[in-house]
């Protein structure tokens, strides 16, 4: 068990609230992106990756979030449908704004990046006025993600999605998903993500990200049990710190540390781990398995993706991290 507690009459398992965008994986592998000639368009986006996990686990899952009135936003709309998640509350933008961009270079498989595109993108329009009440109220667990706070209106539409869910008792999760773009300074980006960490049940996010949300109020600190103990005193039950290959850490307001399990892989890019990690792990935690238990679950999931070309795509169901998880310890036992 975790100690999280969900309103299991609520119609709605999940929403995520934030990024749609595309992905345009390189094709060319192991060359710079100067030299890449073709790309593969995938459904992006952190939250939107979060959602299609979650989605794809069995969950019914929901979506708030803006869309450019353009051939990119009805394909984003079109994906989700067919991925049988719920699009009452996506609304196709109508000021003229585009869809952001997402180019990956893979060099190698530990050498990637990714070029983004994302001046007068739509999903940074969303509007307060968007987020409907009800929505929030009927649903079990919402996801917020740190993108969505880098710049009005959508920053306020986020604030407001807190105080409904705190108010109705939904369970907030929020994944760090910290992204350079758009931003205006360093003291910014620490001001609202601590201004949002203070209202969420569970806080993911690597250690890099933890360093920037502290960089005005504890700089310097790399004490993961400072920076759990941080959260415990507003509204966190569980903090979740991610230290790349060597795993993940999650601290608990019992004062629990339990250390994630790992599952090496010869991985195809770096990129997609942390969202196909973040929808396993969550979908865990709502079924009430043990925190340890729903970590092994997110990390079987994040070493299936980063195996793959895509990440929505390849986000996989529940049948397949468990003989992932399966085989993946008859192989180490052969070895």
């Amino acid at each position: 068990m975790n100690n999280l507690k969900f309103d299991n009459q609520r119609l709605i398992d999940f929403i995520a609230i934030g990024r749609l965008c595309i992905d345009l994986n390189a094709n060319e592998i192991n060359r710079p992106m100067e030299e890449t000639l073709t790309f593969t368009k995938y459904l992006g986006g952190s939250p939107a990756n979060i959602a299609i996990a979650m989605s794809k686990l069995g969950m019914n899952t929901g979506f708030i979030g803006r869309v450019a009135d353009d051939q990119m936003g009805r394909y984003i709309v079109d994906y989700l449908k067919k991925s049988n998640i719920d699009i009452s509350n996506v609304i196709t933008d109508k000021s003229g704004s585009v869809t952001g961009l997402a180019f990956t270079e893979i060099k190698s498989p530990t050498d990637c990046s990714i070029l983004m595109y994302r001046d007068n993108v739509a999903d940074l329009k969303l509007q307060p006025t968007d987020v409907n009440e009800e929505y929030i109220k009927n649903a079990k667990a919402i996801l917020v993600s740190g993108t969505a706070l880098a710049a009005s209106p959508s920053r306020e539409a986020v604030f407001l999605a807190l105080d409904y869910a705190r108010k109705h008792n939904t369970v907030v999760f929020f994944d760090i998903d910290y992204r350079p773009y758009t931003w205006k300074s360093v003291e910014e980006i620490s001001v609202y993500y601590n201004l949002v960490a203070e209202k969420c049940d569970v806080i993911v996010g690597t250690r890099e990200e933890f360093d920037m949300m502290e960089m005005l109020t504890m700089k310097g600190n790399k004490d993961d049990h400072a920076t759990a103990q941080k959260w415990f005193n507003f509204n966190a039950k569980i903090v979740v710190i991610k230290h790349g290959k060597e795993g993940s850490i999650a601290y608990t307001k019992k004062g629990e540390e339990i250390v994630g399990d790992v599952f090496p892989v010869t991985p195809l890019k770096t990129f997609g781990a942390g969202d196909s990690y973040a929808g396993a792990f969550i979908y865990g935690l709502m079924q009430g398995w043990d925190i340890g238990e729903a970590m092994k679950f997110g990390a079987g999931s994040a070493a299936i993706v980063v195996s793959s070309h895509s990440c929505s795509d390849a986000m996989p169901t529940t049948t397949q991290i468990e003989e992932f998880i399966l085989n993946y310890g008859k192989y180490k036992a052969i070895e």
